[in-house]
């Protein structure tokens, strides 16, 4: 896959990732957390604030991994 192509699913996967789970995160956190204290909301925003870097680090992994070389098919002599 061409460098060029590469980077471009990639910055698009990690854009769609944080939109994502940005809106899941806050809904759950309207839906679950209304009756809860303070510490509540600060604990589950900081554990869902540092969960997405997961997987996009395995987006970026994916991104600096390098191509795998084409297969050229050899004539016969």
């Amino acid at each position: 896959m061409p460098l060029r192509l590469k980077k471009l699913i990639g910055t698009i996967l990690l854009i769609a990732l944080v939109i994502l789970y940005a809106l899941v995160a806050t809904t759950v956190a309207v839906a679950q957390l209304s009756q809860s204290g303070p510490l509540v909301h600060l604990a589950f925003f900081f554990f869902t604030g540092i969960l997405w870097i997961l997987p996009a680090m395995g987006i970026i992994k994916w991104l600096i991994l390098p191509s795998r070389p084409r297969k050229t098919v050899q004539p016969k002599p």
